[in-house]
């Protein structure tokens, strides 16, 4: 995963799973010159909203154990770490990682979406419920966009 692979080299170059957001920043932007400074502030929204990081006491905590981690040699992220994937997208991922081709993961959630008159999300995630693929915190994800907050 190369947003997990990105969040983890600061980390690792650090030797902790905690740093100030700042030193972060700086590290991906000015250190590794992979992003500009905003795009690197933008890389720790994408990566709170995927929950590979947390605000803990005002410094970035990684939720994962980055030293656990293999970064390729020469690694440099793709471009596209910096885009939010919908919590559609997330359910379908996990079902293809599961084994579940793409095109059949997207006909199954379109077929339950149909057949029970759900937004295409809540499809999605019961289809993977269903084969076993654990969504657990995609679908609490999916449940507070649909209620606009936190609830």
């Amino acid at each position: 995963m190369s947003l997990e692979t990105t969040v983890a080299v600061p980390f690792r170059s650090a030797g902790t799973d905690r740093m100030g957001e700042g030193e972060f920043v700086v590290a991906l932007s000015l250190d590794r010159d992979w992003f500009s400074p905003d795009q690197a502030k933008r890389l720790v929204d994408v990566a709170e909203g995927r929950g590979l990081l947390t605000h803990e006491n005002g410094d970035l905590r990684a939720t994962f154990d980055p030293s656990g981690v293999t970064v390729p040699e020469n690694f440099t992220p793709d471009s596209d770490v910096l885009t939010e994937q919908s919590t559609f997208e997330r359910v379908i991922d996990r079902l293809v990682a599961a084994g579940v081709e793409k095109r059949e993961a997207v006909a199954a959630a379109n077929e339950r979406q149909s057949e029970i008159a759900v937004s295409l999300e809540t499809a999605a995630v019961l289809v993977a419920r269903e084969r076993g693929v654990d969504v657990a915190d995609t679908a609490a994800a999916a449940r507070t966009d649909l209620l606009g907050g936190d609830d």
